[in-house]
């Protein structure tokens, strides 16, 4: 190749670039007109996508998980503790999320990122499910649709949830009777009907000794690489951290307390032990989630933090192992969030929830065989 080849290459390589920078959301339609994006993704494609059981050997459970360049590594630690007298049976889950500095150039030192609590929340409302339930002839889709607008008040947080045993295909505009909707704007708490519980995880299989002593998980997810749907990678690494997780053996002392037995404790055991050996939690109705970017008419699978930013408005599916809708949320954004905009984004959802089984299913496999 001449010099003056790799000049004009080099040189066409700068102006892309530097109409990259200059001109983002110009640079991105372009690209969208042919269907395809800066990285050579089809529209609906998402990222590469790969899970590490046991990243941590410190934790009970842990586990790396990466989408893209963004990476999230997931640790559970299990401590002992005194249950509340209105669970006494029950153990606990405290999930924290956290954003340093090296994880994005937004992410100022003594500055806590503004996207790590939201994530929290939203990963605990996915994981325990904890919902608010309400009267089932409150709201229309039509009113779901509206609300998923971007007229919400204080661009407040929406969560629309389903109840599983109702779900069928994508008629979402049938299902309006059994449609669960939150809104901090839009709700009135005066409706309250009762809480459902419907996590992935019983909290009963966390309980030692009921009303005693019982099993607090604190599942810890650090963001290594802030490249683009955050949650979708979190959640996946909290998914794999407790595919991951082993109950260590605990047992009562002389003084009646129940505490953690390590392995060379263990074999100098003289009272039997609670739970006699190391067991595995049953998941069920295990969450996966997708984001979408909505701009115009295109609908954006698993965008980077570049799309999030020039694009802005998202969308993110959340369905369980077996393939029910779990929540929608979507924090605002400019793009109208219609029905046939919502059921292509479950479509696609359905889709790479059948990736995610896949990934981590090998990944719990070759955990095993090592």
């Amino acid at each position: 190749m001449s010099s003056a080849t790799m000049t004009s290459d080099l040189s066409s390589e700068m102006e892309v670039d530097a109409f990259r920078r200059l001109f983002p959301l110009r640079f991105h339609e372009r690209h969208l007109q042919e269907s395809i994006r800066p990285d050579a993704r089809p529209l609906g494609k998402a990222r590469d996508t790969s899970v590490a059981l046991g990243a941590v050997a410190s934790a009970d459970g842990s586990a790396l998980a990466k989408i893209g360049c963004t990476t999230m590594l997931a640790a559970i630690k299990m401590e002992v503790m005194t249950p509340t007298t209105e669970s006494a049976d029950e153990g606990c889950i405290a999930i924290d999320f956290h954003m340093p500095p090296i994880c994005s150039p937004i992410v100022r030192p003594g500055r806590p990122a503004e996207a790590a609590p939201v994530i929290s929340k939203q990963l605990s409302d996915t994981i325990l499910r904890h919902v608010k339930v309400f009267s089932a002839k409150l709201f229309s889709f039509a009113c779901v649709e509206a609300l998923l607008s971007s007229n919400l008040a204080e661009r407040s947080v929406l969560v629309v949830l389903q109840c599983p045993r109702y779900y069928n295909g994508l008629k979402l505009h049938e299902l309006s009777q059994q449609l669960l909707v939150l809104s901090a704007s839009s709700v009135n708490n005066s409706l309250l009907a009762s809480q459902n519980h419907s996590g992935m995880i019983n909290l009963k299989e966390l309980s030692l000794v009921s009303g005693k002593a019982a099993w607090m998980a604190y599942l810890d997810i650090y963001c290594l690489d802030a490249d683009g749907a955050l949650f979708d990678a979190a959640l996946l690494s909290a998914v794999a951290a407790f595919s991951h997780l082993q109950i260590p053996v605990v047992s009562l002392n002389d003084d009646g307390r129940v505490v953690v037995v390590s392995n060379e404790e263990g074999e100098k055991l003289e009272k039997e032990p609670v739970n006699k050996e190391k067991r595995k939690l049953k998941l069920s109705s295990i969450p996966f989630s997708l984001t979408c970017v909505l701009h115009k008419n295109y609908i954006l699978a698993d965008p980077t933090a570049e799309e999030e930013s020039v694009m802005e408005t998202l969308l993110t599916v959340v369905l369980d192992s077996s393939f029910q809708l779990v929540s929608l949320y979507k924090p605002g954004g400019p793009v109208l969030a219609h029905t046939s905009v919502i059921q292509d984004c479950v479509a696609l959802t359905r889709q790479r929830l059948k990736e995610l089984q896949k990934i981590l299913n090998e990944a719990v496999s070759d955990m095993e065989v090592d």
